[in-house]
């Protein structure tokens, strides 16, 4: 136990948590989204067990990976049709493409969803297109994914097994608080949930980005990332991921202002005439 603190281990943590908090902002937002089409009454629970669940299964993920992460990194395939598609392929690379194409998708979805959507309230009312039990497991599933490049990001600060589980046990922690907070202004701002859903589908993006240099990254070389039709696959910064979110912020913030500005300038004319 003494081993552990030492001022090293305490720095690490500290970086370890901020890392989780910055890396952890896509994650809780489509834990908030999702977990609002499960039943309404239970919507709650599901927040709560579909983040409790994920917590426990990264920490056998950390686990499994620091004994398995050489055997994780080697790649298993390599593309070598020369001008059309180069490079290799691991077993980041594939949850990478499967995470980002399912975001992707279901954001989508969701945007189809809403525009089609002919009264507002009664969705809002009836928010039971999948079970409790679904909801959950789908919220597991992308906590893993997600947790996938954040444990990769960890393992290059520490390997100290008890530094990183507790961590992601902290992380847990603060995306229980804060689940609940998020969803209820998405509730009492529903223009916000189209512009999570936007972030969503930006987040897909990033990470099909990050399956193009995923197995170089690992192997430490960068012949072997992903290339289509010559065109190197790059993952989009993180600093630039969040400029992005900014920038939809400011956007809709501004858009919202204006557009009351405008209904108040068109009631005050209806008056007048």
């Amino acid at each position: 136990m003494s081993e552990l603190l030492t001022f090293e281990n305490a720095t690490n943590l500290i970086m370890l948590c901020f890392l989780q908090a910055v890396l952890g902002f896509d994650n809780l937002l489509y834990i908030s989204i999702e977990s609002q089409r499960a039943p309404v009454a239970q919507q709650k629970a599901v927040r709560m067990w579909g983040i409790l669940i994920a917590v426990l299964l990264r920490v056998v993920l950390l686990f499994v990976m620091i004994r398995l992460i050489d055997a994780l990194a080697e790649p298993f395939y390599t593309f070598t049709w020369t001008g059309v598609i180069e490079g290799a392929v691991n077993f980041a690379t594939v949850i990478f493409i499967f995470g980002g194409a399912f975001l992707m998708y279901t954001a989508i979805k969701e945007i189809r969803h809403m525009l089609s959507m002919e009264h507002l309230g009664h969705s809002l009312d009836n928010k039971s297109g999948k079970s409790a039990v679904k909801v959950v497991v789908l919220i597991v599933m992308m906590n893993l994914i997600f947790s996938f490049d954040s444990v990769l990001s960890a393992l290059a600060i520490t390997d100290v097994f008890p530094i990183l589980a507790f961590a992601i046990l902290l992380s847990g922690a603060a995306m229980l608080l804060l689940a609940d907070g998020v969803t209820k202004f998405l509730e009492k701002n529903r223009m916000y949930e189209v512009l999570g859903l936007f972030i969503l589908l930006i987040v897909g993006v990033v990470l099909l980005g990050e399956s193009g240099v995923a197995a170089g990254h690992a192997m430490h070389d960068e012949s072997l990332n992903i290339k289509v039709f010559g065109q190197a696959i790059v993952p989009m910064s993180k600093s630039t991921f969040y400029f992005a979110v900014v920038v939809l912020f400011a956007v809709e913030v501004l858009q919202s202002g204006y557009a009351r500005k405008l209904n108040a300038e068109r009631a005050a004319a209806q008056k007048r005439s």
